[in-house]
């Protein structure tokens, strides 16, 4: 397996310094020595894979209605950088063949968060996997989702490519789901571990990354309890240059 998780990822691309699942965001988090980035991916009307959080259009950029009704030739027309602020107008919607493409140009590995519109979760995480593999040699992937049908869709379609389970809180049956889906990490929300979860997580030999840590002594911290990653939107506040591999 290729991946190795870096102690500092850039979420959503950029974090809070540039407009979020835009390239601009994956070159940003270059040029600040991030050696990793997490973005969200959703499918097009037509079944493409484009880089989102939401469901709807609205929150991101100019346009309006739901992701899954909107075809890519109408996507790729919108402004997903105004809305952050103006010196980013007109940075386009990207497709996941776009981020993996600038990812590798950049030295860059990518945690690809399989983000499925109500009702698509198993396509998503088929379609999302095939273009993955087919572009495999393009960066490091790491595939992650709330979603169990999206990641149990994915290892069907790319076995060898690896899975982290996401979740809110560390439910009593981790272990049980991530052995079902055959994940090799967790992913929790930092403001839910308890030190003892995280003991008992890196204890069974998984690795534990955790979102969304903008402190600098919070990830000081979760290192020190196991913690292999955190995510990061103050890509400004941490050093990921100085700082190691984990796993």
């Amino acid at each position: 397996m290729d991946w190795r998780y870096p102690r500092h990822i850039a979420h959503r691309c950029g974090g809070a310094l540039a407009p979020e699942n835009t390239l601009a965001g994956i070159r940003l988090a270059a040029r600040l020595c991030f050696r990793a980035v997490e973005f969200d991916v959703m499918l097009s009307a037509d079944g493409v894979p484009v880089l989102i959080h939401d469901a709807t259009l609205a929150r991101t950029t100019d346009g309006s209605g739901c992701v899954a009704e909107t075809s890519l030739a109408r996507l790729c027309h919108l402004d997903a950088g105004v809305k952050h602020h103006p010196a980013f107008a007109g940075e386009p919607l990207a497709t996941l063949e776009q981020a993996l493409t600038v990812c590798h140009a950049l030295g860059l590995s990518a945690n690809i968060e399989i983000k499925p519109a109500t009702g698509h979760e198993a396509e998503t995480g088929a379609v999302v996997a095939k273009y993955a593999a087919q572009r495999r040699s393009a960066a490091t992937l790491l595939f992650s989702s709330f979603s169990e049908p999206a990641l149990s869709a994915a290892r069907e379609v790319a076995e060898n490519l690896p899975r982290a389970l996401l979740v809110d809180e560390i439910p009593p049956d981790w272990q049980e789901r991530l052995r079902q889906l055959e994940c090799f990490a967790l992913h929790c929300a930092a403001r839910h571990l308890r030190i003892a979860q995280a003991a008992e997580v890196v204890a069974s030999g998984f690795p534990l990354a955790c979102y969304t840590v903008n402190r600098p002594e919070e990830a000081t911290r979760l290192f020190a309890a196991g913690v292999s990653a955190i995510f990061t939107d103050r890509l400004d506040l941490f050093e990921p240059g100085k700082s190691s591999l984990s796993q």
